[in-house]
């Protein structure tokens, strides 16, 4: 949920405050509704959807009913007693805060604050005193987590990491003059509370598109479209033919550029490719000449001066030859050089003529891809783009399957360990070799216990890949991926680790290994 869509809800919610609170209801495990009479007399329902990754904040009429299911339900339940106050929202952020007074009786409840946090994936609601420490929460989140802030009872609370943007209550057009010449979905990037939805409601009004590059008319019609935004952020579709045709055009051309300029690189190393052959083609003759040198280098062995850096010896025609050679060597070793040259040149000419059939069979492949990209529709260009590579450089890193069955991957360089550590899933386990550099080994068990074989196998390969290869007892540390992070400004590959157990294993591939 977007930050000027929470602004409008609260907008409209906020005549209504203090509001009564009725009771607290739980349709599900993670999500609370508030029920509330106004002051206009108005009964309604404030409902949190506090789960990842579709968070949402709603008024909804009606009756809406529901046990507590989960200790902090029945801890909500308990606490969040008393009048709705106020309902407060940090900047434009998708954060919330809504603080109840508490309520007088045997036992006084005293005041709370829920803490709602619609920050897609990482969603979260926390139930707060009067002080801000933290009483409750849905989703634990510890420093292994998030090393910003930690999210548990106890702890006084910590909203979101701080960011800077531009206000769009209180923007002016001159403010958005950083954008000009950028394409109109760079507004994401600089104005509070615009989302990729808002960014694409926001095109429509102003009659532009995503990739629509901002001039100063464009840019007028994105600040007051920006204004009528603020004021009513609903969500339309509603297109204009003309402007979805032109969306479908500027979206065919943003898909259609990286792919050309993909293969119009892949074309012009192919035509250098090319060029090359050619000139090694080319130089057949200079081969020629230097079997002819050294030839008559050791038809005229003693005409050679010795320690002569070049000498003129008459050819086999008649007329006079001019031989560079190593002072330092006999005339017999520098017509031997002379040999391996011209053997190299009439290789490389060799391979050259096998090649440049190939090469060019590849180019004209390449052209007609090219040409047949130009003229792909929308659905043939989105295919491609979410379709992987095939070929060299498929797939990252090195893949096996451990004797359980595991999947293991093993990175071969620090680009690599940096990818696969972080795609893995938090409850994989982790493996490197003890104290030397080495590839960061992922036994992908998401959150089970593999048997001690799984764990020796991914420890061998971490290992085997690592600068102890071949010793005979290598410390290999493992510990769940979560438990794993890469410091601050570190290089990619780096990592630091905690809750790690130690195996000591032969530093050599298992047996009966075999990469997928």
């Amino acid at each position: 949920m977007e930050g000027l869509l929470i602004h409008a809800l609260l907008r409209e919610l906020a005549p209504e405050l203090p509001a009564q609170n009725l009771g607290l209801a739980f349709p599900d495990e993670g999500s609370l509704a508030v029920l509330l009479k106004g002051r206009s007399g108005r009964i309604f329902n404030l409902v949190l959807r506090y789960r990842p990754p579709s968070p949402s904040l709603v008024l909804e009429e009606g009756t809406l009913l529901g046990e507590p299911k989960t200790p902090f339900q029945r801890q909500l339940w308990a606490r969040a007693k008393g009048p709705l106050m106020e309902a407060e929202q940090l900047k434009l952020d998708r954060v919330v805060l809504l603080r109840f007074a508490g309520e007088k009786g045997f036992v006084d409840t005293p005041p709370a604050t829920l803490v709602f946090e619609a920050t897609g994936r990482n969603a979260n609601l926390l139930l707060l005193d009067e002080a801000g420490r933290i009483l409750g929460v849905d989703r634990v989140i510890t420093q292994e987590v998030n090393r910003y802030r930690e999210l548990r009872p106890g702890l006084p609370y910590t909203p979101p990491p701080p960011y800077e943007k531009l206000d769009p209550r209180t923007l002016k057009a001159e403010d958005l003059r950083p954008l000009l010449g950028r394409p109109l979905k760079e507004v994401v990037r600089h104005v509070d509370g615009v989302g990729l939805e808002l960014m694409r409601e926001l095109a429509r009004r102003a009659g532009l598109t995503p990739e629509t590059p901002l001039d100063e008319a464009a840019l007028e019609r994105v600040f007051q479209a920006l204004k009528g935004l603020v004021e009513d952020p609903a969500l339309r579709t509603a297109l204009t033919e003309e402007l979805r045709a032109k969306w479908a055009e500027e979206e065919k051309e943003a898909l259609r550029k990286p792919l050309l300029e993909a293969l119009e690189r892949e074309r012009k190393t192919l035509l250098a490719r090319l060029a090359d052959y050619q000139r090694a083609l080319d130089r057949l003759e200079e081969a020629a000449a230097l079997r002819q040198k050294a030839d008559l280098l050791l038809a005229r062995l003693k005409e050679v001066p010795k320690g002569a850096e070049k000498v003129v010896l008459e050819g086999f025609d008649g007329k006079p030859v001019e031989v560079a050679l190593g002072p330092t060597v006999s005339p017999q070793e520098n017509a031997k050089k002379l040999y391996e040259r011209a053997r190299r040149l009439e290789a490389l000419a060799e391979r050259a003529l096998d090649l440049i059939p190939k090469t060019e069979a590849k180019v004209q492949a390449l052209e007609g891809e090219m040409a047949r990209l130009r003229q792909a529709d929308l659905a043939e260009l989105l295919a491609l783009t979410r379709k992987p590579r095939e070929g060299k450089g498929s797939k990252v890193g090195l893949r096996y399957t451990s004797p359980s069955g595991f999947a293991v991957w093993v990175g071969r360089n620090a680009k690599e360990n940096d990818l696969l550590t972080r795609a893995a899933h938090s409850e994989d386990l982790w493996f490197h070799a003890q104290g030397v550099p080495g590839s960061h080994v992922i036994l992908k068990v998401e959150g089970q216990n593999p048997p001690l074989e799984d764990l020796l196998f991914a420890a061998r390969l971490a290992a085997y890949h690592s600068k102890a290869r071949g010793e005979a007892q290598v410390p290999v540390d493992y510990t769940r991926k979560k438990h794993v992070w890469r410091p601050r400004k570190a290089a990619p590959g780096q990592a630091l680790y905690t809750h790690a157990k130690t195996l000591f294993v032969e530093g050599t591939l298992p047996k009966a290994v075999a990469e997928e």
